[in-house]
């Protein structure tokens, strides 16, 4: 039987509230590195998922603290210290030197010029291009009339090559240099845009709306990362989807990196309604605590109603962008409901996270929350098990109708001719497959704007 400590397990299911905390600056004296790599080892001794994977971590790993403390000494910054704990199935745990930027960017608050793109390779040629998504209201790209489809190969008149995108993309000021993609050709043109970044909150519920094709009514939400301070507005969305009598539902999420779980539990429960209290997944942890497992429910976490369809369908539109919680949408619904997924296979990720904090348990509104530095550990702690004992997609979930984003024509997001969402209502109306063109297989995904937030193919458990 698993040892559970409630007071420790209370930071992994507690909802995030505001709390008054001492004023940095008043008696403020820099942490020692040896006091932060402490903190870094009891915290991920306690709840590293994959803990059996590191013998240093084990409860009776030193016989002395002149012994542990020789080994933390042996590191020269906490970065190092926290990479050696690292499991080699762990690709995304991480730390953070400035926790005030990570809660922020759970938030949706980020810097950012309003230019949602992706950035993929010819492998032909080698020539990278980045192609814009989507793009955020009140932002930098929306005033420069930036589109959906547009497509760049330059930064600050640089041709984008392997080693230098992330250095480009990353600064807060730049231009783009235009291109077009026809026939598996890029070609560059003379127009360039310039963008600047700022402090943005995204709603992530971009797009919400009632399709009428040929009689039916399909609801259709694109839904850019589940952030529980956006709760209400999803479930708003889903209070028109439910006056507007629709028959059959469309969740895009081709672009949506994760997030929250609770929000995710509840975006299922919306979906469905008839399961309330029934097993949606369990989160199992390391063998410090025993395993949690997460209903079906009728509230969300503002304490409101949710407002549910009753489906027994549903359409997910996925990429290789989809990851976290947008997988585990997926995995909790299919023993309950038909899944028909479409798109492309997605990241592979089903494992959660919750942020650390250097406390007596490890809150941020703990105990003796240390002032004197702003580390703090992301390190998975669960992984989830839907109802049917499914987990370990380490290569993804696989699409039951496969249909490429044709980086030529992406076509507008919501548009019943776009690509994905078009095999979606066929697929509903009866239509037969898509037949259409797909994206040859020589282009590869090399990255995305969202890769260089805190929070990318993150999937979090809250935290007090």
């Amino acid at each position: 039987m698993k040892k559970t400590n409630s007071l420790l397990l209370l930071i992994i299911f507690s909802l995030v509230v505001t709390s008054c905390f001492k004023d940095r600056d008043d008696d403020f004296q820099q942490a020692s590195t040896i006091e932060i790599q402490d903190f870094i080892y009891n915290a991920m001794q306690t709840f590293y998922l994959y803990k059996a994977d590191k013998p240093v971590l084990a409860n009776n790993s030193f016989s002395s603290t002149n012994e542990r403390n020789q080994y933390l000494n042996g590191f020269n910054t906490p970065e190092e210290l926290f990479a050696d704990l690292l499991s080699s199935q762990d690709r995304f745990s991480f730390l953070v030197d400035n926790y005030i930027e990570l809660e922020q960017a759970f938030n949706g608050t980020t810097t950012n010029n309003g230019m949602e793109f992706g950035l993929v390779q010819l492998q032909s040629t080698g020539e990278i291009f980045g192609y814009v998504r989507y793009v955020l209201p009140n932002t930098s790209a929306s005033q420069n009339n930036l589109e959906r489809g547009m497509i760049f190969n330059r930064v600050d008149d640089q041709i984008l090559t392997e080693n230098n995108f992330n250095q480009l993309l990353s600064s807060n000021n730049y231009s783009i240099g235009l291109a077009s993609f026809e026939n598996g050709i890029l070609t560059p043109l003379d127009e360039t845009i310039s963008l600047t970044k700022q402090e943005y909150t995204e709603n992530p519920v971009f797009i919400a709306k009632t399709l009428t094709v040929e009689g039916q009514k399909i609801g259709y939400l694109m839904y850019n990362g589940f952030r529980q301070n956006f709760d209400s507005e999803l479930n708003n969305a889903f209070a028109d989807f439910k006056a507007d009598g629709i028959q059959d539902l469309v969740i895009d999420v081709r672009y949506n990196s994760g997030g929250s779980i609770e929000t995710c539990n509840d975006l299922a429960s919306m979906v469905t309604g008839q399961f309330n209290g029934e097993l949606f997944i369990t989160q199992v942890y390391n063998d410090n605590f025993d395993d949690f497992e997460r209903d079906f429910n009728n509230k969300i976490s503002t304490d409101e109603s949710i407002n549910s369809l009753n489906l027994s369908k549903v359409y997910i539109l996925t990429t290789s962008s989809s990851a976290s919680a947008s997988e585990l949408l997926i995995s909790g619904l299919m023993p309950y409901v038909d899944v028909k997924q479409i798109g492309t296979t997605t990241v592979g990720k089903f494992q959660g996270s919750t942020t650390l904090y250097d406390s007596n348990n490890f809150r941020r509104n703990g105990d003796n929350l240390n002032l004197n530095h702003t580390y703090a550990l992301q390190p998975l702690i669960l992984k989830s098990v839907n109802a049917n004992g499914f987990t370990d997609y380490v290569d993804g979930l696989i699409p039951t109708i496969e249909v490429n984003e044709d980086y030529s024509n992406l076509g507008e997001l919501g548009d019943p001719n776009e690509s994905l969402l078009k095999a979606a209502i066929d697929d509903i109306l009866g239509n037969g497959r898509p037949s259409g063109r797909t994206q040859p297989l020589e282009i590869k995904n090399i990255g995305e704007s969202k890769m260089y937030n805190a929070t990318y193919q993150r999937m979090y458990a809250e935290t007090k």
